[in-house]
């Protein structure tokens, strides 16, 4: 065993781990993800051909699912049948209302105040 031998033993070891550092992430936009995810759910393609075809790993598609199955388990779980859906918009209508209406209270102070120390206008 000389020394080209070791060198190249060591040689193969290093090389598939320069391309990992050298290779930029791919960050997906949410729509890409969501027609990932309907092509997964139909079973167009397995996983591994999504992931292919994205040009990402394996592990981001399965990412991916699970945080679709996670937040569509999450929306169906808050919906409630027969209930109104603008229930919440409602509540943020009548908080904004008591806010108008509690600023329009404090500009009307704010005017008699002013009123007060700088004295009415006199006429003609």
């Amino acid at each position: 065993m000389d020394g080209s031998e070791a060198e190249g033993a060591a040689s193969p070891a290093a090389a598939p781990a320069a391309p990992r550092r050298d290779r930029k992430r791919r960050v997906l936009s949410p729509s890409e993800k969501y027609d990932i995810w309907l092509q997964l759910v139909r079973g167009e393609v397995p996983m591994a051909e999504a992931a292919a075809a994205a040009k990402v790993d394996r592990s981001v598609i399965a990412k991916l699912r699970q945080v679709a199955r996670e937040g569509a388990l999450a929306a169906l779980s808050a919906s409630r049948p027969g209930g109104s859906r603008d229930k919440g918009r409602d509540v943020e209508l009548e908080e904004a209302r008591a806010e108008v209406a509690r600023l329009t209270e404090t500009v009307k102070e704010m005017a008699v105040r002013l009123m007060l120390a700088e004295g009415k206008p006199r006429w003609g």
